[in-house]
């Protein structure tokens, strides 16, 4: 039997290969620059930068500034609910920012960019 042959071309491997680490490369780019953006809104908004980092601590922390109430972050393991009430942080992050629903909408469909204008941006917190 012969297995120098597998069926795979290894041109086609080497370019998915290729596209694959691209791919990586870019989620990792965007990963960092919302992080740094999370951490810049958490300071805007009085709250410690690091919680930006902590898994469920900054969902928590992210729930309280733009709803008043961290606690409410647990309704979001319901499902369904849960991404009702993602869209509904969205809206409410943008009005505790003194944004309109505009910019809520952007927040949603492009959250990373919104994110960074809302960070890097002359936007102040004026409470949930």
């Amino acid at each position: 039997m012969d297995y120098s042959t597998t069926g795979y071309d290894a041109a086609a491997m080497g370019a998915l290969g290729a596209g694959l680490a691209i791919y990586y490369i870019v989620a990792l780019a965007i990963s960092i620059v919302m992080l740094v953006a999370l951490w810049k809104v958490f300071v805007k908004a009085g709250e410690p930068g690091w919680a930006a980092i902590v898994p469920i601590y900054n969902i928590y922390v992210l729930f309280k500034i733009a709803m008043g109430n961290g606690w409410l972050f647990l309704l979001c393991f319901v499902p369904l609910v849960g991404a009702i009430l993602a869209l509904i942080v969205y809206f409410k992050l943008a009005t505790a920012f003194g944004k309109g629903a505009g910019f809520g909408i952007g927040m949603i469909f492009l959250t990373p960019i919104f994110l960074c204008m809302l960070a890097f941006g002359d936007a102040e917190y004026q409470g949930a």
